[in-house]
């Protein structure tokens, strides 16, 4: 049944006023609350995780331990410290305590390693580095001598690690500290505009960009989140996201904070005991992200998939192709998926259960993002007479992007930006629809429907061209996601030399190793996409080469294109004629007419 656009706003309303509620210029910041929650409830269990339960009391003892040690290793408010560490509850109890002392967290990718974790480290201006002992093998890819901070290792309880020579055993430091909350004084000064986090984007290309996130916007994403979903202190949310990511880190965490719910954190996600984990702590929410979703669904089907708690799920990327088979096999009475990331000035979210859709803006006037007209081809905004953007009819893809108010103490539209200021400015369109105006730049490309929802079609970058057609990624992927045996589809456009635009090639990941039929996908693929959107190439890994959020990587497998010297996975070329995927080789290249790959023409 069609939901109003007053219905759908006025759920909205709930989201906004949970959310803005916190302003830049108050002195309540994420310390109060950890404070708060724990003198108010001291022995409700904050983190389930593995044989342990952390009360809200004990974990802000132990948070309180990090503070006193913090402060008497010289670590004041407004420095910064970076973390890198596993999903464990000392990742939390670490930065909720430097968060304490108004210290700005870095939080860094622990899968990073030598050049990209260096440059991590040092665009933080990190004074002190916290690195949990689990993740010692990538973080001494850094030499010693290039280390211009100190750093103090986290061990596992029960587990045993030598140090690395020039670190600190962080044990110690917290065995001589006093679990007493830390004097309020010591983060005198503190707002809640201020910084809590740096978190780096997890894009698949070059360096990360430190954003910045406030106190302010920790709060209110978990006050509004638990707005809309009707959360309180009895649910029980599911953790199986990185915590240095906002996904997991933020909206999870700020969302248990806000209600004082309870966190059951995993390490990894794993789809074959998910649901008896959900069952086994009454799991009521869960936190989604990518293709997790599409693994639970590749699961084989029990008797007991509609055995459990959960009722809300909220994330993003839940595809349209298995949007309402998930809803059917697994029985989840609402799902939330957004729209937004990390540094976002702008967010959707679809509270009406559409499937497919990402969110929706009822009422124009009271939103600020707006969707723009967007060339691919020239990588440029089609602009009128005046030199104004233009914004989509209904059914047109173009970007997304958010107006920035001058509003000073108002998280409303608010860009926190980057640590660097060179960043924040490229993402800051201005003069866009009159003089003086500033939009944030998303990146991403969306449709709206002619209801006002809203649907996720690419990333600008990812949609590629192809006989003068632009061709999303995402869309041939959800097509071609129901093919027999299939896992994953990663999907994306590689160079072919003398040509204009990149051609399709499909990473495809398969259930069993030898499920790859070439005719089979041929036709399936020829009933289901148009001529131009057709992958022209296939490679067969054995796993999905995915980040940490389960977001597929697609720029290595750009630069590999289609050349067997390059590429270790077996290679796949459309043929026509026979009908068929058929192996390549010069000889099958040469057949179709294509050149074999140039890998300088590659993108870089």
């Amino acid at each position: 049944m069609a939901v109003s656009r007053e219905d759908t706003q006025a759920q909205l309303v709930k989201l906004s006023a949970g959310t803005l509620q916190h302003v830049p210029s108050q002195t309540y910041t994420l310390a109060d609350r950890f404070e708060e929650r724990a003198a108010g409830d001291p022995d409700r269990v904050f983190i389930a995780f593995e044989d342990r339960r952390i009360s809200y009391g004990e974990f802000n003892r132990r948070a309180n331990r990090v503070a006193n040690a913090a402060h008497r290793l010289g670590l004041r408010r407004g420095d910064v410290a970076a973390l890198l560490m596993e999903n464990r509850p000392e990742f939390i109890e670490i930065w909720a305590g430097l968060a304490k002392l108004g210290v700005t967290i870095a939080l860094v990718n622990p899968n990073t390693r030598d050049r990209a974790l260096q440059h991590a480290l040092e665009a933080s201006g990190a004074k002190v580095v916290i690195v949990g002992a689990e993740v010692l093998p990538n973080y001494t890819t850094i030499p010693a001598a290039s280390r211009s901070w100190r750093t103090f290792v986290d061990v596992e309880e029960g587990a045993a690690s030598a140090l690395p020579d020039g670190c600190g055993d962080l044990a110690v430091e917290l065995a001589a500290a006093g679990d007493e909350n830390p004097d309020p004084a010591l983060r005198e000064g503190l707002r809640a505009g201020d910084d809590l986090f740096y978190i780096y984007t997890s894009g698949t290309t070059g360096l990360p960009k430190a954003a910045r996130l406030s106190h302010m916007r920790y709060l209110g994403v978990g006050d509004g989140m638990s707005e809309i979903a009707g959360w309180g202190p009895d649910d029980v949310i599911l953790c199986v996201l990185p915590l240095y990511h906002g996904a997991g880190g933020m909206v999870v965490v700020s969302s248990a904070l806000s209600q004082g719910a309870t966190i059951v954190l995993r390490r990894k996600f794993s789809a074959s005991r998910f649901w008896d984990e959900v069952r086994e702590h009454g799991v009521t929410t869960f936190q989604y992200v990518g293709e997790l979703c599409r693994y639970l669904l590749n699961q084989p089907p029990t008797d007991r998939d509609r055995d459990h708690s959960l009722r809300v799920m909220m994330g993003a990327g839940l595809g349209a192709d298995i949007w309402q088979e998930f809803r059917e096999r697994f029985g989840v009475e609402r799902i939330l998926e957004g729209w937004s990331s990390t540094e976002a000035n702008t967010s959707m979210l679809n509270v009406d259960n559409k499937p497919g859709s990402c969110g929706r803006i009822p009422f124009k006037e009271l939103h600020n993002a707006r969707l723009v007209r967007y060339d691919v081809a020239t990588d440029s905004y089609p602009k009128t007479a005046e030199g104004r953007l233009i914004e989509c009819e209904v059914g047109e893809v173009g970007e997304l992007i958010g107006m920035i108010p001058d509003l000073p103490d108002s998280g409303a539209g608010r860009f926190e930006g980057y640590t660097s200021k060179e960043a924040t400015e490229q993402k800051i369109l201005r003069d866009v629809f009159g003089p003086g105006d500033a939009w944030y730049r998303s990146g991403d490309l969306l449709r709206q429907d002619e209801e006002g929802y809203f649907y996720f079609v690419d990333r600008i970058g990812d949609t590629y061209r192809w006989k003068s057609e632009n061709v999303s990624t995402q869309e041939v992927a959800e097509a071609l996601g129901a093919f027999p045996g299939l896992e994953v589809a990663n999907i994306y456009g590689v160079r072919v030399p003398g040509t204009d635009g990149r051609a399709g090639m499909a990473a495809l990941v398969f259930a069993a190793a030898a499920a790859f039929d070439g005719a089979a996908f041929f036709e399936f693929s020829a009933e289901r996409l148009p001529h131009y959107a057709v992958p022209l190439f296939v490679r067969i890994p054995d796993l999905a080469d995915l980040t940490a959020t389960f977001k597929l990587r697609k720029f290595d497998l750009q630069r590999e294109g289609y050349d067997p010297a390059l590429v270790g996975d077996p290679l796949y070329v459309r043929d026509e004629q026979a009908r068929a995927y058929v192996p390549l080789t010069p000889e099958s290249l040469a057949k179709v007419g294509l050149p074999a790959f140039v890998a300088n023409e590659a993108p870089e």
